[in-house]
């Protein structure tokens, strides 16, 4: 009995993520997750952030 339940909270458990993410990408989402929302170009790591190179001397 505890086998069932366990595997029935995992089923709603992925079950909602795969919602999720289907719906995300149906609104037209490019990064999902990405805290920049639909700003993000598909480069959330590096959104806004410009590389540094250090200065030879």
């Amino acid at each position: 009995m505890v086998d069932v339940i366990i595997v029935a909270i995992l089923v709603c458990i992925i079950g909602g993520i795969l919602f999720y993410l289907y719906r995300a990408k149906k609104q037209g989402e490019v990064c999902i997750g990405c805290p920049y929302g639909r700003q993000c170009t598909g480069h959330c790591g590096r959104h806004g952030q410009e590389t540094k190179h250090k200065k030879k001397h």
